[in-house]
């Protein structure tokens, strides 16, 4: 009987090992097929643009090399400083002592050389509230002028007196494409340049972090990490063209999370240009607002899709309202480039200059209509504008003549706005960034400079009007020695 037991339990002890090692075979065999199906996948010739080494172990995959635009690029990349007033903290006696005191403060960024005679773009955040700036190409400091800024785009140009500086070359960002390979390159802190690597995620984006009077938001998003330093940087493709201008950063923390965003090139140059040439960027308006479509406004309107903008208000005499539009005229094509929203909106009339007619093609009540605008400047009229201003280190700000739509935005007839204030005078005073003054001991304040150089020699009883920003009346009376 014990025999019998110890033979039945070798049998099932079998019998259960065979059956393990099938399981065992199985498993392995679905492990190998899995490996194959991942091979395989590897082996195909991906969608994106690759090329491809051959060695003599095999054949191996690797991504587009960027060697050759970060060769072209990064000679044309420059590191800036910007040295502002100290910060506004009340100090003890004790901090002087132990070497705690105002000092001066130092911000720094990127900037990209655009002529052989040292024009720079840089954003407008990276040279705010400058008192003085540097910039340093290739280990050489060079005292840097302010050409001009705009806010509406975060676009600064400056100017460094230096010849045979290596421009970056111009690329095309109506012609980039999602998906596209890009490298963005900065100089932050002064470490020589930095190049990190990506794709276009996508285009048009509106992140609203603009200010000034018509922010105009069509950001390229990039995955190409662009960390603090490298504001003001170049975004550009695979030939080492610039498509960009690097801006900003979508995060939490004060670094790079995945989502980077650039001024479009074609914008920034548009921009800088205009800078350069007339102090002024020549705004074309056409003399309407507009709104994106949401699935709400669609259904109520009956649109068929989202593309395009609404109009929801068009300026009596404007380019708009004398070429027929009307409220909730649905725009979606300027030119016979297709409007996706309001960022293409912008984008497309960022272009243009005043006077220039363009073909706007929009539906209204489900007919499609066509129409030709005439763009307008900023006070209305159609030739170039040279806004007048007043730059003045001791005042410590610029003095700029409100245009138009600013003075009937206010409610005011005439006003001189400060701008890019620093330590000074006016600081002194209490007054703001964007305040307009209106009137001076009961004279309109009309000319910037008539009125700068009034400020820079009085002493005496000094009566100020004017109006801040929101809109708010403002009166002071002062005692200046």
């Amino acid at each position: 009987m014990n025999d019998m037991m110890k033979n039945l339990k070798f049998i099932f002890l079998a019998f259960c090992g065979g059956l393990m090692g099938a399981w065992t075979f199985q498993q392995f065999q679905s492990v190998e097929e899995n490996l194959q199906i991942t091979d395989s996948y590897y082996n195909e010739k991906p969608s994106m643009n690759v090329s491809y080494d051959n060695h003599k172990e095999g054949v191996t995959n690797s991504p587009v090399s960027f060697v050759e635009a970060s060769e072209i690029s990064t000679p044309s990349v420059v590191f800036i400083k910007n040295f502002s007033g100290s910060d506004q903290r009340r100090y003890s006696i004790f901090d002087y002592f132990f070497g705690t005191g105002p000092t001066q403060r130092v911000s720094t960024g990127s900037g990209v050389i655009i002529s052989n005679d040292g024009y720079i773009i840089t954003n407008n955040h990276v040279i705010d509230r400058a008192e003085t700036i540097e910039v340093v190409h290739q280990r050489r400091t060079y005292s840097a002028k302010l050409i001009g800024t705009d806010k509406n785009t975060d676009i600064a140009v400056l100017k460094i007196e230096a010849n045979n500086l290596p421009a970056i070359k111009q690329g095309s960002s109506r012609e980039l494409r999602i998906g596209e390979w890009v490298i963005a390159v900065g100089n932050p802190f002064n470490l020589t340049s930095t190049v990190t690597a990506g794709i276009v995620s996508a285009k048009e984006r509106q992140i609203n972090i603009l200010g000034g009077e018509f922010p105009l938001e069509s950001f390229i998003q990039t995955d190409a990490p662009i960390n603090p330093g490298n504001s003001g940087g170049a975004l550009v493709n695979i030939k080492g063209e610039l498509v960009g201008i690097n801006t900003a950063i979508l995060s939490r923390t004060g670094s790079y999370t995945g989502y980077g965003f650039a001024v479009p090139v074609d914008i920034a140059v548009k921009i800088s240009n205009d800078l350069i040439e007339y102090g002024e960027v020549q705004k074309a308006i056409p003399g309407l607002d507009v709104v994106e479509i949401t699935p709400e406004l669609a259904e109520e309107m009956r649109l068929e899709d989202l593309d395009g903008v609404i109009v929801t208000h068009v300026i009596r005499n404007g380019g708009a309202d004398k070429a027929g539009l009307q409220r909730n005229d649905v725009i979606t094509r300027i030119e016979g480039t297709n409007i996706i929203g309001k960022g293409s909106f912008e984008e497309a009339l960022s272009y243009h200059y005043p006077s220039e007619r363009i073909q706007v093609e929009y539906i209204r009540k489900n007919e499609r209509k066509t129409a030709s605008l005439t763009l307008q400047n900023l006070e209305g009229g159609t030739g170039i504008l040279k806004r007048e201003f007043f730059s003045s280190n001791i005042l410590g700000a610029r003095l700029e003549a409100v245009n138009a739509i600013e003075r009937d935005r206010l409610g005011i007839d005439f006003g001189i706005k400060i701008t890019g204030l620093t330590r000074g005078y006016l600081r002194d005073l209490g007054l703001n960034n964007g305040f307009v003054l209106t009137k001076i001991n009961d004279e309109p304040a009309k000319n910037p400079e008539r009125v700068g150089r009034f400020l820079e020699d009085f002493s005496g009883r000094l009566r100020i009007e004017g109006v801040t920003p929101s809109g708010q009346t403002f009166m002071q009376s002062y005692s200046i020695r």
